[in-house]
């Protein structure tokens, strides 16, 4: 524990900072969404063009989530912090006074590189700063900020951009930003981690590229099939970032991700079911909306009414999921959370494409209250496996895992129902439905993603029990 630590305990302060930061960067992810063709009518582009406003930004935060992460091991985290906030408030600015497209991507990735430090850092501000006690609640609170942030997104910024234009958006995320900086620069510590030592900038910049085009290589994949070169080569020069990435862990006596993290069964094991449990959790928020419009003939607008249950339940459990890990330990609530969302993937699977809605409403609610049932857990115990000086590099490779889940999985189940959304008969046997036999397999894939990730946490929780932070 650094000493940083030991003399703080900001309290509600300190969350008082951390989830509405949180908030802004969630909603600003995707709150361009339903504005794009708005944005495209007025700068004349394409689909493929309008695409960089929204990938541009998710580039650039694959790539700055592990590095602002191993960084928190060398930097205090009110500088951190405050470097973040700037560029994500001049991005901000940029897109709302955007003349031509290009100058709006250009505004969305410099929005990207402050943005990719906000998720990281909330969860090791809390790790650090927050008494053992309370840790897993408070995790358990800035989560239920990204449930609310994923569901209200799109929702708040079509509102937003319908009444006052798309530029109103961008103007809302500066000011949040200049509101932020002074409160984050009195509650947040400047004292850089104890112990902070050197690491290898050049590993970083591997991985980071790796994860990046590994992003973009599966996103492209979707719109254009895996034998696109836009899919294809990215996903080959992603293959050989990684490479020289392995390559130089080996190599430099302090590489930028230590090799000793993943020799804990534990963290290893977590940063496996994050992905997974993401992966499935992304699939189910773009597909379940997409089946209520394309299958049930909802508007766009009545079928975002259906992920409401999840997000209400996602912002409730969040904190007292927290509080119940404190208390008990991990492995019961991960091992629940994971059953339960395999349940309720199949759930959807079976009784989806039918005239009514509800089915899809309560396969979404379920799937996602085991989603918070497994993430604000493992993130407690993934902190707690590690030591004081790799928490910070740990948990952004953590997140990382996460937001590679959340591209990967829409991307290949999109691949999947393009596949399958002809086909005369489900896979399960179970689906009698008329219509939606494509995303009844997707769903089924869900499951069975989920059960992969059901089988790393059992065995991780055989070896070594997942338990709540106590350090």
């Amino acid at each position: 524990m650094t000493s940083t630590t030991a003399r703080t305990d900001p309290g509600p302060a300190l969350l008082a900072v951390l989830v509405p930061a949180m908030l802004a960067t969630v909603v600003a992810s995707d709150m361009v969404n339903l504005m794009l063709p708005s944005i495209g009518a007025e700068f004349g582009a394409s689909e493929a063009e309008l695409a960089w406003v929204v990938t541009g930004f998710l580039l650039v935060f694959a790539v700055g989530v592990p590095f602002y992460g191993r960084v928190s091991d060398r930097v205090g985290l009110r500088n951190l912090f405050a470097f973040a906030l700037l560029p994500f408030a001049a991005g901000s600015l940029v897109c709302a006074l955007a003349p031509a497209l290009p100058v709006l991507v250009l505004g969305r990735i410099v929005m990207g590189v402050g943005a990719a430090a906000i998720p990281v850092l909330s969860i090791i501000a809390v790790t650090r700063l927050l008494p053992a006690a309370r840790r897993g609640s408070g995790i358990g609170t800035v989560s239920a900020t990204t449930g609310v942030g994923t569901a209200a997104g799109p929702a708040l910024g079509g509102g937003i951009g319908q009444l006052m234009g798309w530029p109103a958006l961008f103007w809302l995320m500066v000011a949040v930003a200049l509101v932020l900086l002074p409160a984050a620069w009195r509650v947040l510590p400047g004292d850089p981690p104890a112990g902070a030592g050197r690491f290898d900038v050049l590993g970083g910049i591997f991985l980071g590229t790796g994860a990046g085009l590994a992003l973009h290589g599966t996103t492209q994949a979707q719109v254009a099939g895996f034998s696109a070169p836009s899919s294809w080569g990215s996903l080959a020069v992603a293959a050989v970032a990684l490479a020289l990435f392995t390559w130089r862990t080996v190599r430099v006596s302090q590489p930028f991700v230590p090799p000793a993290l993943f020799v804990n069964r534990v963290y290893r094991s977590a940063v496996g079911v994050a992905f997974l449990a993401m992966t499935v959790n992304l699939g189910a928020l773009v597909f379940v909306p997409l089946l209520v419009v394309d299958v049930n003939g909802l508007a766009p607008g009545a079928g975002a009414l259906v992920m409401i249950p999840a997000g209400a339940a996602v912002a409730l459990l969040s904190p007292l999921i927290g509080r119940i890990a404190d208390r008990i330990g991990t492995r019961p609530l991960v091992l629940a959370g994971l059953a339960g969302m395999g349940l309720f993937a199949l759930v959807l699977s079976t009784f989806t494409g039918g005239a009514s809605v509800v089915p899809a409403g309560i396969g979404m609610l379920g799937l996602g209250a085991g989603f918070i049932l497994v993430m604000t857990p493992i993130i407690s115990a993934a902190a707690g496996a590690l030591p004081p000086d790799q928490v910070g590099v740990g948990l952004g490779i953590l997140q990382g895992a996460q937001f590679l889940g959340a591209g990967a999985g829409p991307a290949l189940l999109g691949v999947l129902v393009s596949a399958r959304e002809h086909s005369g008969a489900a896979v399960n046997p179970l689906f009698l439905a008329p219509q939606g036999v494509a995303y009844s397999d997707a769903f089924l894939a869900m499951a069975a993603v989920t059960a992969l990730a059901l089988v790393v946490a059992f065995h991780a929780s055989r070896g070594a029990a997942m338990r709540p932070i106590d350090t």
